[in-house]
């Protein structure tokens, strides 16, 4: 647990203790917390320790190897795993395609080794402007949906090779990024003068682990530090193999149950799967890309605390909702026409105000950030175009529909909502980034959860979709693999369980 019960530690006290640590006007800040457990104890750590703060009691654990690579001499939490994982990226290191890419992988070592987080800042600068051969990774501990406090991180990694084809096609939404920027509807003041070093790709995963696993993600952009960002770029990428089972998992026939118009049902079916491509391509490349805060400003993690995460993850997705009716992405060659935006606003709005409720239970408030983020921005959207019509709700033969009415009109909603959203983020807003996750992104409408629920009971369908992953089997001969078979359990319980007899090596702590 990041912050558990056991440990006699509260969000205050954690919120407190990073606050004593961290440099006043630092420029270039580690990511604190992001490696690490904090934990009141009496006397000292038997592991080794990043920061500690006496009056308060409470010591940081960190997730590294430690030992003799460590100042204390201390192990590190979870160093028998941790050690497991620098001899493996040592062997990876020794086949790199190229130097940069070993680079990174050494840097990533010294990381782990360590715990040292100005390491991992140099893997993650490294890891971002190295943009050429087939293969890549993400590794290690990366997103903090799963903190209360937004500075832990867990634990994920992704290995895949580039999609040629698919990201020759959208390079151009990169080499336009300025372009979306310097025409972006957020305050002046907050756009970047210079986009730097966006690089995209569509993938093909070959495996994943930890938190990207048994249930993925769709898009990734990294590195999340805003100054690494800013100052030497980012990767984005769109898992297209991962989209293609998604899409591919489904049938037409949700489509035709909860929406009303037969042309919307046409659009979706047409274009349903290149318009959520496209606008994971936009959330991923462009959004999270866009804007910059306000000089002397904290970062969203210090400034938006527990709320950082849906409110980023809605201004991503705001940006891409915007563009996608863009002519000029129309102009690029990256779609027909704008019927495909049309797709992908009635499937975000419908999602976002009943379908995303199946996956929940009767009397839950919506916790995931990105459940909280599309809630947020279908129902402000909603509320706000009621004197136009622009969302209108039906109910026909005792089932709900939300109809839309204006698509120009949502647009302009999508950039008012993508333009405040930015202030919050560039100004340090708490105040304000609290009051739309409260009132729009929390609460659930429980009559239309259990419509949404009935309604899905006739296909048979699981809230949440998991992945089988592949084996990779190699072919030696003479002591070389000259080849590498691939196999796939077929039973998904079976694989899990493997997993647990193979790894169960790590300890709970």
């Amino acid at each position: 647990a990041f912050l558990s019960t056991e440990l006699n530690l509260t969000k205050a006290e954690a919120e407190k203790f990073y606050k004593g640590v961290k440099k006043k006007g630092e420029k270039n800040p580690i990511s604190y917390g992001l490696n690490s457990q904090l934990a009141k104890i009496e006397g000292e750590s038997e592991y080794a320790t990043g920061f500690e703060n006496k009056d308060l009691g409470i010591v940081e654990n960190l997730w590294c190897v430690g030992g003799e690579n460590h100042a204390s001499g201390k192990p590190g939490m979870y160093a028998e795993a941790m050690q497991e994982m620098v001899n493996w990226l040592k062997k990876a290191a020794d086949v790199a395609e190229n130097e940069k890419q070993k680079e990174g992988i050494e840097s990533l070592i010294a990381y782990y080794l360590t715990g040292d987080l100005k390491k991992f800042d140099e893997y993650s600068i490294t890891w971002a402007k190295n943009t050429e051969g087939d293969i890549d990774f993400i590794h290690g501990f990366i997103e903090v949906y799963g903190d209360p406090i937004g500075f832990r991180g867990s634990y994920e990694s992704v290995i895949f090779i580039k999609d040629k084809e698919a990201s020759k096609r959208m390079t151009s939404l990169g080499e336009n990024a300025q372009w979306f920027e310097d025409n972006a509807p957020i305050p002046a003041e907050y756009k970047k003068k210079e986009v730097k070093g966006i690089s995209y790709k569509v993938i093909t995963v070959i495996n994943e682990a930890g938190d990207a696993a048994p249930s993925t993600p769709i898009g990734i952009n990294l590195p999340n530090s805003n100054w690494i960002r800013q100052d030497h770029g980012s990767k984005a990428v769109s898992l297209g193999n991962i989209e293609n089972a998604y899409h591919n998992a489904g049938g037409s026939g949700t489509v035709d149950e909860f929406y009303l118009d037969e042309d919307v049902k046409g659009y979706i079916k047409k274009y349903g799967t290149l318009a959520s491509n496209m606008h994971t391509a936009m959330h991923e490349v462009l959004g999270h890309a866009s804007g910059q805060i306000k000089e002397g400003v904290g970062t969203p993690k210090e400034t938006l605390k527990n709320y950082s995460s849906t409110l980023e993850e809605a201004r991503a997705d705001l940006f891409g909702l915007y563009y996608i009716m863009e002519q000029k992405v129309v102009d690029l060659g990256l779609m027909p026409s704008t019927d495909v935006a049309k797709a992908e606003y009635n499937s975000y709005i419908t999602n976002g105000m009943m379908l995303q409720l199946r996956r929940l239970n009767e009397g839950d408030d919506i916790e995931e950030d990105h459940m909280r983020n599309r809630q947020i921005v279908a129902k402000w959207c909603f509320e706000k175009g009621k004197a136009d019509n622009v969302i209108e709700k039906k109910v026909v033969d005792g089932k709900t529909y939300f109809v839309i009415n204006d698509y120009d009109k949502l647009r302009e909603l999508f950039g008012q909502l993508l333009s405040e959203i930015q202030r919050i983020k560039s100004e340090g807003d708490f105040a304000a980034g609290e009051a739309l996750v409260v009132d729009y992104g929390v609460k659930v409408d429980q009559e239309m959860l259990k419509e949404v629920k009935s309604r899905y009971e006739q296909f048979n369908m699981a809230p949440y979709s998991g992945f089988l992953q592949p084996r990779l089997v190699a072919v030696e001969e003479g002591g070389e693999i000259v080849d590498v078979i691939i196999e796939y359990p077929t039973d998904f319980v079976k694989q899990m369980l493997d997993y647990g007899d193979k790894y169960s090596f790590v300890p709970v702590k």
